[in-house]
């Protein structure tokens, strides 16, 4: 009976699945059979995967994914790991928390100006004898920003992994003679390896997608697949071929999300 009254109860949660996750899926999917002037075709995904330009902007988006994820990683590991053993870790938690709660669009026009010829970061090298630096619209500052805007989604489940370690493994690695570095290699890794899953998940997957990012600090001389998504739904009105890319995101995005799965709870109910 009271399985029964659970299910009720859970009916708004089917119905709010149902419309805003299952039925834009199966829409994208339908749009991505259509060409640019309405007639059913599979070409979409036959240009995609024999368009050298596509081939190349997906390898592009991947690495540019790749590079952030893995900067971003290197940044947060250490400092969730030091943030774990302060006395205040709830304070410096909230302010890491903190910059995801300012809207995207204004921490990227914050960068615009700090990046800027007339920027601070420009001034001060010009300062010390580097001129005609160029910053903005550079690569390397569309890394910088993205990964500045993804640190807090790498260091949040990274932090809950190692300070839910119990206190008595690391004594009991003291115990055994184990130095930092051993007990970093041998007890804390392997044990926080759930949490850095989850944020290779929470940093990877959007990275493949960011449009706004590449427009506005990148200059559109960054090219991923979801700047590709945007000019066809908004520029060239090809809804048809932006689908088939979305698509083809979603299932590269069900790739990564396997293959960083749980796979020690899976052997466990084996």
């Amino acid at each position: 009976m009271n399985r029964k009254n659970n299910h009720y109860l859970a009916i708004p949660y089917y119905l709010w699945i149902a419309i805003f996750v299952i039925a834009p899926i199966l829409l994208l999917i339908y749009r991505s059979l259509f060409d640019i002037e309405g007639h059913f075709t599979l070409n979409n995904y036959l240009y995609y995967f024999t368009s050298a330009n596509y081939l190349i902007m997906t390898v592009s988006s991947f690495v540019t994914a790749f590079l952030v994820t893995a900067i971003t990683l290197l940044l947060a590991y250490p400092f969730a790991y030091l943030l774990t053993k302060t006395k205040r870790k709830n304070l410096w938690l909230l302010l890491v928390i903190l910059p995801t709660w300012i809207n995207l669009l204004l921490k990227i026009y914050a960068f615009i100006g700090i990046l800027s010829k007339s920027g601070p970061i420009v001034g001060w090298l010009e300062a010390i004898g580097f001129y005609d630096v160029q910053l903005l619209f550079t690569n390397t500052a569309f890394i910088l920003v993205a990964v500045y805007v993804e640190l807090p989604f790498m260091v949040l489940p990274i932090f809950n992994s190692i300070d839910d370690i119990p206190d008595s493994l690391m004594e009991a690695s003291l115990d055994l003679g184990a130095n930092s570095l051993k007990r970093l290699q041998k007890v804390i890794f392997p044990l926080s390896i759930r949490g850095v899953k989850s944020g290779v998940q929470a940093v990877f997957i959007p990275s493949l997608s960011l449009f706004m990012l590449t427009r506005l600090i990148g200059g559109n001389r960054v090219i991923t697949l979801g700047t590709a998504v945007e000019q066809h739904f908004l520029v060239t009105q090809n809804w048809g071929m932006g689908a088939t890319i979305g698509v083809i995101l979603l299932l590269a995005m069900i790739l990564i999300m396997y293959l960083t799965r749980d796979r020690h709870e899976q052997g466990g109910q084996d």
